[in-house]
This record gives C-alpha cells, sequence and structure tokens, in this order.
C-alpha cells in the first residue's frame, strides 16, 4: 500500500474519531442537560434564604396581668414540619408549629399581642378572627427581624382561626401560618357540668410546596388533623397523616366528651363526624347561642369552628373523620380509644 492511501486512510479514520467523540460529547452534554432540568424540578419551590433553615421552635409567651389583660408573643419563623410518614415540608409557622399553637382568653379580655418575625426574608402578621379591630392598622405587616405589638379587644365568644394576612393570604396560609383561638364564653356552656374530658382538633391542608398554582388551582396532596394541649399533658401535634392514628386520644365509657373543633383550611371544607356516635350537643361557631341538638355531621367551612359534645357508650376505637371521603383517604382520619379505664390499654387502633 503506497503513502497516498495511508494519507487517505488516516484521514479518514481521524474524521471518523473526531466525530465519535464529539457525538459523545453532545450524548454527555444532553444528558447532564437532562439531568439538571430532572433535578431542577424535582428540587421543592424553596425561597433561596429559607434553604437550609430550620429554626427550633420558639415556645409561645402568654401571661395574664390583672383580670381582663392577657399578653401574647408569638414568632413567625420557617421550620420543618413531618406531615406524612419521611415527607418533610419546611413550613412558614407561628413558634415552629403548623398549625400554630393553641391560644384561650376570656371573653371581655383585652389582648395585647406581639409578633417577632425571625423569617430572614418574608414579612409576616397576625389575623384574629376573634376580635373587632382596624384590619389596615390592627393587622399590618411585621418585617422581618422586627417585631410589632398591637392591643384589641375579645368581645365575642368562640372558637376562631387566626392566620398570617399578609399578602398573598393564600400562600402564607397554605405553607403552614394558621391556628386557633378559643375565647371562652363569660357564663359558660349551658352542658359544662356534664363535660368529662376535652380535646382541641384542628383541620388543614398541604399541598405541593409554596406553589401558588397549585394552592389556588389544585387540590390537597394531605387533608390532615392535629390537636392542641388545653392543658399540661395533653397532646400538642402538627398537622400529619399519622400522629392521631398512632397516639390516639383517649376517653372512658360512660364519658361525655367535648371537642373544640376548627377547620384551618385554607380551601376546603370539612363535614366533621365521629363515627359510631351522635353529637349531643353542638354550638356553632363555639357561641353558647348558637346551640343545636342531635346532629350527626358538622359543616366547617374554612376558618368555620365549632363546638361539639358526646358521649361514648362502648369500649372500642372511635374515628374522627371528615365525611368527605376522598380527605379522609388523604390524611383526615384520628382515633379516639375508648376504655374501661380512660387509660390507653395498648390494644390495636382499627377504623376508617
Amino acid at each position: 500500500m503506497n503513502r497516498n492511501v495511508y494519507a487517505v486512510l488516516s484521514t479518514v479514520l481521524a474524521a471518523s474519531l473526531l466525530a465519535a467523540c464529539n457525538s459523545g460529547g453532545e450524548q454527555v452534554k444532553a444528558e447532564s442537560k437532562n439531568k439538571t432540568a430532572a433535578t431542577q424540578q424535582s428540587e421543592p419551590n424553596v425561597i433561596a434564604a429559607h434553604k437550609g433553615v430550620n429554626q427550633a421552635p420558639v415556645p409561645l409567651k402568654m401571661e395574664r396581668v390583672g383580670p381582663h389583660d392577657v399578653h401574647i408573643e408569638m414568632t413567625a419563623q420557617i421550620t420543618d414540619i413531618e406531615i406524612d410518614k419521611g415527607k418533610i415540608y419546611k413550613a412558614w409557622t407561628f413558634n415552629g408549629q403548623a398549625p400554630g399553637p393553641l391560644v384561650v382568653v376570656n371573653e371581655g379580655d383585652t389582648i395585647h399581642f406581639t409578633l417577632k418575625n425571625m423569617d430572614p426574608v418574608v414579612p409576616h402578621s397576625m389575623d384574629f378572627h376573634a376580635v373587632h379591630a382596624s384590619p389596615s392598622k390592627d393587622f399590618i405587616d411585621v418585617m422581618p427581624n422586627k417585631s410589632g405589638t398591637f392591643t384589641y379587644p375579645a368581645n365575642k365568644p368562640g372558637v376562631f382561626m387566626y392566620h398570617c394576612g399578609t399578602k398573598p393570604v393564600l400562600q402564607h396560609i397554605a405553607n403552614g401560618m394558621h391556628g386557633v383561638i378559643i375565647v371562652k364564653p363569660k357564663n359558660g356552656y349551658p352542658t359544662d357540668k356534664e363535660v368529662d374530658r376535652e380535646y382541641v382538633l384542628i383541620q388543614n391542608e398541604w399541598y405541593k410546596y409554596n406553589d401558588m398554582n397549585d394552592f389556588q388551582n389544585g387540590v390537597p396532596s394531605y387533608v390532615v388533623f392535629s390537636s392542641k394541649a388545653l392543658k399540661p399533658g395533653d397532646p400538642n401535634t402538627n398537622g400529619d397523616t399519622f400522629t392521631l392514628k398512632e397516639k390516639p386520644l383517649l376517653a372512658k365509657v360512660g364519658e361525655k366528651i367535648r371537642l373544640y373543633i376548627n377547620n384551618v383550611g385554607p380551601n376546603e371544607v370539612s363535614s366533621f363526624h365521629v363515627v359510631g356516635t351522635v353529637f349531643d350537643d353542638v354550638y356553632l361557631d363555639g357561641n353558647p347561642n348558637n346551640h343545636l341538638q342531635g346532629m350527626q355531621t358538622v359543616m366547617l367551612p374554612a376558618s368555620g369552628g365549632a363546638v361539639v359534645e358526646f358521649t361514648v357508650t362502648r369500649p372500642g376505637t372511635y374515628p374522627i373523620v371528615t365525611h368527605q371521603f376522598n380527605h379522609a383517604q388523604k390524611g383526615a382520619v384520628a382515633m379516639l380509644k375508648v376504655t374501661e379505664t380512660g387509660e390507653d390499654d395498648g390494644t390495636e387502633t382499627s377504623g376508617h
């Protein structure tokens, strides 16, 4: 084979190798680009300044000063919440809880409220449904790393929602900034002496993380219950799919149970029902003037509350549900375990 033939073959071989290298390089680039795009799509829509932030819950501060003045200090903060087994939501919270801590005052109290904002970049505020106030003055934004103090009367008894009122309000509520304030009636409820045990239950929804399109146009990924402590030792949980199934509320056979309930939404209605019993007494919105009897299900609009009372006559597990069962399937089931002693007997809970 002469030199000319060798030269031609060498040129062809080099061109082939170069083409192969370029092809391989383009393939690597394409694969890398696809992986990057997939990674970007799978990452939650976390605000840049919130990445890596998981602030330890700050305890609620409440102090009664005199007979009718209550000082309350709450903290806006970013805290990771486990909403389903292994599913962490970087929640926007009050005091590192979602829903936030329970607030209890008396009818006629004056609330002196301070909000500290530990969020590094986002302003927050407080909208108490329980008070008469000027929203443009009393529910205004508190800037990051600042605090604001506001005063208003609580003159109506009931079970009310509170939430962040900063625009867009839907974003702040859906990300976890909601909770319940109970204003106890001055003269109590007509059935106070009949009640043996009481709990607080809250329903809320979780959507795709910080996704305004999903908040506005989608359906919730999870609908959940939480319990908030009325007194030391009571269960105090976040809104998740599992805790109140694994650690049920407890009652004794023959007891009359009172539940303070609220649906903090932000979007869905709750058809609140306790399987195996009928509500003897219901106070819509928790107001003693709104007294109904013999109800099977109580409709709670978003932000709606109630006091429901019922008697448990036999031992066993009583599922607490929203009777909109697409939501129950997404997590909105809690368990009430009824035993002869009122203590957990260790038997497995079962139900819906």
